[in-house]
């Protein structure tokens, strides 16, 4: 073997090495990550959810009711719209609606009395499972016939068995489509009994 060709296989081998030794001092030692979560009841958030409301028609100039159905999730309550202590909050609605489209009178459902180990000595009216808020809009007869979106936000106070959580805001939103009111009745004026064809 000429000096020639051993300087160059020499070189070779050297480079080989380097990028051998270049890999493994740049490999850091492999760590799993394991995402921690709050504890809460379950590994659950403490939330409700808000059922898609299907398109409601409203006639101009006529109330109309909508449900608006929610579910609490399991393993947790929230305060009813009438809780028994001031301290607690109320679960309540408010909607933001278009011009010329009213809010009727919102509907709360009746609470369960349940007690708590957090407080046992006192009852609270709470939701859990599903629940069900009526309310009515009530397009005036100045609404232009079209669909139109009604927004709104439902405020909560989640609770587990052993504590409550800061309160939270739900999205509501929903589609109406506003349609002309019916025409009046017209009425044939009677006939004389005395015309005959």
């Amino acid at each position: 073997m000429t000096l020639r060709a051993y300087n160059s296989k020499l070189a070779y081998v050297l480079v080989v090495l380097a990028a051998v030794s270049a890999a493994q001092s740049s490999q850091e030692p492999s760590v799993t990550y394991t995402p921690v979560t709050p504890p809460t009841s379950a590994g659950k958030a403490p939330s409700i959810t808000f059922a898609p409301v299907p398109l409601v028609t409203a006639t101009r100039a006529e109330p109309t009711k909508v449900e608006l159905n929610f579910r609490v999730a399991s393993g947790f309550h929230v305060n009813s719209n009438t809780p028994k202590s001031d301290f607690l909050i109320p679960t309540a609605l408010k909607m933001d609606l278009p011009t010329d489209i009213i809010l009727g009178k919102i509907e709360y459902p009746a609470g369960k009395d349940l007690t708590f180990p957090f407080s046992p000595d006192e009852s609270l009216n709470v939701y859990s499972g599903d629940f069900t808020i009526t309310l009515a809009v009530h397009p005036l007869k100045s609404v232009v016939p079209g669909k139109y979106v009604m927004h709104g936000v439902l405020r909560y106070q989640a609770c587990d068995n052993a504590q409550c959580f800061p309160p939270k805001t739900l999205p509501v939103s929903f589609d109406v489509k506003v349609v002309k009111e019916k025409p009046a009745p017209t009425h044939n004026p009677a006939q004389s009994p005395h015309v005959h064809n």
